[in-house]
């Protein structure tokens, strides 16, 4: 039983190969295609197959086991503790199904699919993006945007193919490959007392309000530890989400942001200010699974971002 024994790709594949009546291919398939989709109906749309076939699968296994895999909400549905780590295990059941499929096929170019992306950022990934669908026009993608801890995560969890972020890894369960190295910059607004100024030591945002992403983030995790090396102290920081939210804010006079240099951009509100005696320069790194990286859009995508390598 599920409840009685870890769960793990390879128990699962031990009790499909023995025949075993409470879990069968297709049921596991429907669980999965549901999880993925976020909805019967959308898992349906996507997959060619009937709702009503897609959740009869799906309550069939979840009698079997005298347990709930997904909280209905609605419309949508939302995967339960155990639909999550179940989850985990399918993503790497079907993507090792994939893998062998392109293996026997033969496959040496995309034809479809759906990649799921998360990223730090969007500047860093999409040309990555641009370069995949010029290859295969019927790709489709899904990016979602996070601080780089939450992309680490979506990531071991499965619930990316691929992550672009500024973050080192070293964990031996991901390939990395470095895309280019960004600078972080200070930006206030153009009426600023430092607006005139091309660079400024790091001093000069002792006892100033800061507007920074919230804990979490490479930019303010590179600038707080260059503050704290220097015994630094702000006398405020002001926590944002986005980084349009930090862009709004330091607009609107709450203080002092700090971006990467590529990402300002030409907006007139806003005056650059590099730092001149500290290093703030940060890597930005395209990340797979090293389980993954051989099926066929992880392989492309990674192939795509060494190409990109600046």
């Amino acid at each position: 039983m599920i409840g009685s024994h870890p769960l793990s790709v390879q128990y699962i594949i031990w009790m499909l190969s023995i025949g075993f009546t409470y879990m069968t291919p297709s049921q596991l398939r429907a669980f999965h295609l549901v999880a993925e989709s976020g909805s019967f109906s959308a898992a349906a749309r996507d997959s060619g197959l009937s709702q009503p076939n897609l959740s009869g699968q799906v309550t069939a296994l979840e009698k079997a086991y005298g347990l709930r895999l997904f909280d209905r909400r609605g419309r949508s549905v939302v995967p339960t503790e155990t639909g999550r780590q179940l989850q985990g295990i399918t993503s790497r059941l079907f993507a090792a199904q994939e893998e062998a499929q392109a293996l026997l096929d033969g496959e040496q170019t995309l034809s479809r699919g759906h990649l799921r992306i998360a990223a730090d950022s969007a500047h860093h990934v999409v040309s990555i993006m641009a370069a995949l669908k010029k290859r295969a026009g019927s790709l489709t993608f899904a990016l979602s945007i996070d601080n780089s801890a939450i992309v680490l995560d979506r990531l071991l969890r499965h619930e990316a193919d691929v992550a672009v972020m500024a973050k080192s890894v070293s964990d031996p369960r991901l390939h990395a490959i470095r895309l280019r190295t960004d600078r972080l910059v200070l930006f206030v607004p153009a009426g600023h007392a430092l607006a005139k100024c091309r660079s400024a030591p790091l001093t000069a945002l002792a006892d100033q309000e800061l507007v920074l992403r919230e804990r979490g983030s490479i930019t303010r995790e590179v600038l707080e530890q260059a503050m704290a090396a220097a015994d630094i102290r702000p006398r405020s920081i002001v926590d944002v989400q986005t980084r349009e939210g930090v862009r709004e804010a330091v607009a609107a006079g709450f203080g002092i942001g700090a971006i990467f240099a590529s990402e300002l951009g030409d907006d007139r509100r806003f005056r650059p200010v590099a730092v001149a005696d500290a290093d703030l320069a940060v890597a930005e790194y395209a990340v797979c699974l090293q389980e993954r990286r051989r099926t066929a859009l992880v392989r492309a995508f990674m192939e795509e971002a060494a190409r990109a390598v600046l």
